[in-house]
């Protein structure tokens, strides 16, 4: 597909389309459209079909009573969007989950650095710190995650065979990411009692934290009694106080190094601290708990052609490398462009936000528009990651999209990470800091899969956070390498 101008000053300056409705019933009219009557493809695109346009005004969920201001100017193509990435544009500050933020008491009275504009000092301390970390961990990263999909596959075979027709993946996916994100953030390893506990209490806590954001999809006929509850009011932190202390006393215990490292750049061990379980449960178990049942849920259902040919891949470099290494992960082709193709049709974080510090226009494909200071920008990246201007056949997952030069020149139209894939994070910009353990992880885990199996089915359905993957079969390799 062509390539767009990054700079369109030819392109006329309109007024954004839509509105916001009246002050109250505006924002509540928009939130049970997103949520009940269209749901969140569909309020979207009936918005573009209506108005003409891939810039528009609407309210976003939750709006009453737990957003003040529901109104936002909604970014949904490749080309308006990487604006949310300018931080000398649009400020960052509190908007990590739109245009509401949770109590403060679910990440211990702090602004945790997700929270945090870039022009705010401790931001860059921070990240800084959580980027220097993450390096000194390089050579543990690949053993560790090796270890605990070793175990994660046993188990998979071990239901798959006790249910002999069904497995559900993503409570072992979850056990395994916890596993994992402990042993790696942290100096040992989580004692039986934690890591049985730990997934649930990191997902009540997230729950908590994001419910005015999702709809567990009751029937219309209950969704008023839903939304009283989870998007009208905003749900405490004292159910979740006790699991929350646990890891945090957890980590607080078993990460010596991090706070020692930490104090040493002026940073009280309590606040980094509560930085690292928001790190670790946050940004890293959440992510991964969307992570890699996406990753299978697109891979399976692509079917036996492009499992074969992963396998084929995955098993020559292998063998002609002496094993799985940083090198060898960069000769698989395919594998890597599997794993950005399901980084770009369906996202981990769908949702970026930002709020103008200026007068500001931005382009779509077709036209300009100011957005005024202070108004807030949503973009809704399954969209724009799905721009059919960029991506031929967008709605599609193609597993080779990404492969040769041409394939890698679309990198730049990913935003998965909150930049484009191929920007790296700094400690001043807010890209995921853990935005190339993501795509190592990816791989890996697909590198271990089909090491151990020629091919699989699985069952798939949505979840209010990623999607939910059943493996109906296993078909282990023929060939061992």
């Amino acid at each position: 597909m062509a390539s767009p101008s990054s700079s369109s000053p030819e392109l006329p300056l309109k007024p954004i389309p839509g509105g916001y409705g009246f002050s109250f019933l505006g924002p509540i009219k928009d939130r049970y459209d997103y949520f009940y009557f269209q749901g969140k493809d569909e309020f979207f695109r009936s918005r573009v079909t209506k108005y003409g346009s891939t810039v528009f005004r609407a309210n976003m969920p939750p709006g009453p009573f737990i957003s003040s201001d529901s109104r936002v100017v909604v970014l949904l193509d490749a080309v308006s969007f990487p604006i949310l990435f300018d931080t000398t544009k649009v400020e960052k500050r509190n908007i990590l989950d739109g245009t509401y933020m949770p109590s403060l008491s679910f990440t211990g009275g702090i602004r945790t650095c997700a929270y945090l504009d870039p022009s705010e000092t401790e931001h860059s301390v921070l990240k800084g710190l959580f980027l220097s970390f993450l390096a000194s961990r390089h050579d543990r990263i690949i053993p560790l995650f090796r270890s605990s999909l070793s175990e994660m596959f046993v188990k998979l075979e071990d239901k798959l065979a006790e249910k002999k027709k069904i497995a559900d993946f993503n409570p072992i996916s979850d056990s395994m990411s916890f596993d994992y994100v402990f042993r790696l953030f942290s100096d040992g390893n989580p004692d039986p009692k934690l890591a049985a506990d730990g997934p649930g209490m990191f997902d009540l806590w997230l729950a908590f934290q994001l419910a005015p954001l999702a709809s567990i999809g009751v029937p219309n006929i209950f969704s008023i009694f839903e939304d009283l509850i989870i998007h009208t009011i905003p749900l405490p932190f004292f159910p979740v106080k006790s699991g929350y202390r646990k890891l945090y006393k957890a980590f607080y215990s078993s990460s010596g190094s991090f706070l020692d490292e930490a104090e040493k750049q002026g940073i009280d061990r309590e606040k980094a601290c509560h930085n690292l379980v928001f790190l670790a449960g946050f940004n890293a178990y959440g992510g991964m708990k969307v992570l890699f049942p996406t990753i299978l849920k697109w891979v399976g259902t692509a079917g036996e052609d492009l499992h074969r040919k992963l396998a084929d891949e995955v098993r020559t470099t292998v063998k002609e490398e002496g094993g799985l290494t940083f090198g060898a992960l960069e000769k698989m082709s395919l594998l890597k462009s599997v794993v950005y193709e399901a980084l770009r049709i369906e996202p981990p974080v769908p949702f970026q936000y930002g709020k103008a510090k200026e007068d500001i226009v931005i382009h779509s494909h077709d036209s300009a528009f100011k957005i005024k200071k202070g108004e807030t920008i949503f973009g809704y990246q399954p969209f724009a990651t799905k721009d059919p201007k960029i991506f031929k056949d967008a709605e599609k997952f193609v597993g080779d999209r990404f492969e040769g030069e041409e394939g890698e020149k679309l990198l730049k139209y990913v935003y998965w990470s909150n930049e484009r894939e191929t920007v790296e994070p700094t400690a001043e910009n807010k890209q995921c800091p853990g935005k190339n353990l993501v795509v190592l992880m990816g791989r890996i885990i697909l590198v271990e899969f089909f090491l151990r199996y020629d091919t699989f089915t699985v069952d798939v359905a949505d979840l209010p956070l990623g999607p939910a993957v059943k493996f109906k079969s296993l078909t282990k390799a023929t060939v061992k390498v």
